[in-house]
């Protein structure tokens, strides 16, 4: 077995990676080429910060690819995030990763591009969780690409293209589309996926045209939707600007440091008078804004009119996303029934009994920590694939519920499916989220129908279209039943209205 340092050719130059060797849970060994932090456009800083990306100038000789880029995440604004997220320095911000366990031109392996999560402003391509051990050892090529985060990636800004981060994507995905073959992955196979934040952003791409024919497949774990308009983007700059005393053009807005910018980012909201009463109606300033143009409208409207029909889609939430949010609220927050709670986060009527009855326990922060799991994530599952089932056999959709709830909180909280989807149970901080038994077979549950989209375009199971068919995970590990039916009801009721909607 050779331990000659793995180099592969790409459009702007050689890189030289190295081996990882990978032990699986049943003993086997398995290793893999590891190429990390491989530019796939310029630095988005100085004249060109704030713009669209520009792929990278080729560069002479073999640049070392064995450490990971730097992150636009410069630090997490949670002290104890769900996903181990490294926020590591430099201008470098657009990078990738890649691993293979065959980096010759001729292998044509199937290939995952994974988008992490983190809201838009946080979160690290340089996870450990998303380090895709297994992946390589079942014979899947993994790419984890950096974007560009907060006002950086998405403010509006006077001369500058809008969603910026959206095109860190595209372009990520152009890289993918001209180099993977050379490190062994067939770009006809591509699977984008990502959780949270990057589901969100995989569910863009997929009903975006300018994104179509660049991945055949979508993995969309526990995805959201929080749309906001142009003109509600705008006034926020504006307001921004006026505060820091700057014009909201690329001229004044590149005279801020990036810690000015990431201070005023970081400022807190103005207190509502009723939080609960936004529950389903807040958006995120800082995330994709719907332009009419590169993002033409919400993700609902463009599967309702085909965009994407013809990739295969894997999509859906853990149980209790967000229950959990209200754990430590004050005590005045939560006073009321669970009914009267729900009415003050904006649930019909005819709805709060069955939305109660979704969640894990009887108490009122845990009923309306369960309406804001709802509200951010699983209504627009079931909205998603019921619109995609309405399309017939065409539209591959299929649809999971994560319900195995860990012995640390009790719940199926968020990200609590992606140690057993990445097959890492036995990674460290994986640990700190499912405890110590966490069930194997449920990991190669997850992991086998992760990678049967990814190897093979389709899933062992009905698709969505049949009776609601839904892969649930939990007690027993795996079996098939309708479901999402109450989420499509819940997300019919009451429709996101995008920030800057007249």
């Amino acid at each position: 077995m050779s331990t000659v340092a793995p180099v592969v050719w790409t459009t702007s130059g050689a890189v030289s990676g190295r081996w990882r060797e990978h032990r699986s849970p049943d003993g086997g060994a398995s290793r893999a080429a590891i190429f990390l932090g491989i530019p796939y456009a310029e630095p988005p800083v100085g004249e060109r910060r704030f713009l669209a990306p520009v792929p990278r100038a080729p560069w002479d000789g073999v640049r070392p690819a064995v450490l990971h880029g730097a992150t636009p995440q410069r630090r997490s604004p949670w002290p104890d995030p769900f996903v181990p997220e490294p926020s590591i320095p430099g201008d470098d911000l657009l990078t990738l990763d890649v691993g293979t366990p065959d980096p010759s031109p001729d292998a044509g392996l199937p290939v995952l591009v994974y988008i992490h999560g983190g809201g838009f402003v946080a979160g690290s391509h340089a996870s450990p969780w998303y380090g895709g051990q297994a992946f390589h050892r079942d014979g899947v090529v993994t790419v984890a690409a950096s974007y560009r985060l907060g006002f950086d990636g998405f403010g509006w800004i006077d001369g500058a293209p809008l969603n910026r981060g959206v095109l860190d994507w595209i372009a990520a995905l152009d890289w993918v589309q001209q180099n993977i073959r050379a490190f062994g992955g067939d770009p006809d196979r591509v699977t984008i996926a990502g959780q949270s934040a990057g589901g969100a952003a995989v569910m863009r791409l997929l009903t975006m045209p300018a994104a179509q024919g660049l991945f055949e497949r979508v993995l969309a774990l526990s995805p959201a939707d929080m749309p906001i308009r142009a003109d509600a983007a705008r006034e926020a700059t504006l307001a921004g600007a006026a505060r820091l005393g700057v014009a909201p053009d690329l001229e004044g807005l590149r005279s801020l440091t990036e810690a000015q910018v990431l201070a005023a980012q970081e400022e807190e909201p103005p207190a509502l008078d009723d939080p609960l009463a936004g529950t389903f109606h807040d958006n995120l300033l800082l995330s994709p804004v719907i332009d009419g143009d590169l993002v033409p409208g919400t993700v609902a409207e463009a599967l309702a009119a085909g965009v994407g029909d013809g990739v295969a889609l894997l999509l859906g939430s853990t149980a209790h996303e967000f229950t959990l949010a209200l754990h430590d609220a004050p005590d005045a927050l939560v006073e009321g029934t669970p009914r009267e709670l729900l009415a003050r986060a904006g649930v019909p009527e005819e709805l709060r009994d069955e939305l109660a009855a979704t969640a894990p326990g009887a108490e009122g922060r845990l009923v309306v920590g369960q309406a804001i799991t709802h509200a951010i994530f699983r209504r627009h599952v079931g909205r998603w694939a019921a619109l995609r089932a309405a399309r017939g056999a065409q539209p591959r959709t299929w649809a999971y519920d994560f319900r195995w709830s860990s012995p640390v909180d009790g719940i199926a909280g968020h990200c609590l499916d992606l140690p057993f989807g990445f097959d890492i149970l036995r990674e460290p901080t994986a640990l700190r989220r499912t405890g110590p038994e966490a069930p194997q077979e449920l990991a190669d549950a997850v992991h086998g129908d992760w990678l049967a989209l990814v190897r093979d375009g389709r899933v062992d199971a009905p698709v969505h279209a049949e009776g609601r068919s839904t892969i649930v995970y939990g007690d027993p590990v795996r079996e098939v039943r309708a479901g999402y039916a109450f989420e499509e009801r819940l997300a019919l009721a009451t429709a996101p209205v995008p920030q800057g909607s007249p």
